[in-house]
């Protein structure tokens, strides 16, 4: 099902900016029993994302009932929320675009992630780097060729999920999640502040492991860094955590910190 400004409905202006530039942001999250889980989180990733594109005020209230009442009757499912800067002539020029465009969606749960969580993945070094870019650096913009490119190189291996890097070199992220190690009681994460999403879940995460004996850092390093480590994941807003059994050649046995975390998938 989909909703566009309120309407049930599933098509668009072409001369919508999502369509003509990519131009918006959106947010994916996991429905269960009726609830979109941790629905305060994504409205204000796509608050933030609308601050930094400087799209036009979004009617956040309308927005949050939309979310609502779309997963109401949905005992588990995923709601996708894209925002449009809207409808606008033919150049790159926003300066008569007024109205964004709120599309919502519903769609089923994916069937692998339980056993993903209950047996673990493994990850590929992805051939296509993400660009650096520090204006658009953390936010889930609608620019997604590069995800698009990794996912299709991904889907040659017998891997789960890719290990990306930036354009130097750097871990930054997987295709569709967010990349976490640990050595010891220390816990890394890679640095989004050039390029990858600042996942809902991985600010979750974070803010999780501040609060106990746990020490998260972001760290600029290369994929080799990996072969140091004691256990390695993989989260996203709808995994939620998942844990890594090889990533490469590299080979992992221990779920102390995917066990810590897990009260964060409940």
């Amino acid at each position: 099902m989909y909703l566009i400004n309120g309407q049930p409905q599933n098509t668009l202006p072409v001369n919508d900016r999502a369509i003509q530039f990519g131009d918006g942001c959106f947010t994916t999250a996991s429905v269960v029993d009726g609830t979109v889980r941790f629905q305060a989180d994504h409205l204000r990733r796509l608050r933030q994302a609308c601050e930094t594109l400087t799209i036009a005020p979004v009617d956040w209230g309308r927005l949050n009932e939309e979310m609502t009442m779309l997963a109401a009757s949905e005992s588990r499912a995923v709601l996708k929320v894209i925002i449009s800067r809207g409808a606008g002539g033919r150049g790159y020029s926003a300066s008569n675009c007024t109205q964004p465009t709120r599309i919502l969606s519903i769609s089923p749960y994916p069937a692998f992630y339980p056993a993903w969580r209950e047996q673990g993945v493994t990850l590929a070094l992805s051939p296509v780097r993400l660009g650096i870019n520090p204006a658009l650096a953390g936010i889930k913009h609608l620019n997604r060729l590069e995800q698009v490119l990794i996912r299709t190189h991904l889907e040659q291996t017998e891997a789960h999920e890719a290990l990306v890097l930036d354009s130097e070199g750097s871990l930054v992220e997987c295709c569709a999640a967010n990349l976490f190690w640990r050595k010891r009681y220390d816990v890394y994460t890679p640095r989004i502040d050039g390029a990858g999403v600042n996942g809902t879940m991985r600010q979750r995460i974070m803010s999780y492991l501040n609060d106990s004996p746990w020490r998260v850092r972001e760290v600029s390093e290369g994929p080799e860094i990996l072969a140091d480590a004691d256990e390695v994941i993989i989260c996203n807003a709808l995994m939620p955590i998942v844990p890594v059994n090889q990533a490469q050649t590299w080979r992992y046995t221990s779920r102390e910190l995917y066990y810590f975390l897990a009260p964060l998938c409940e």
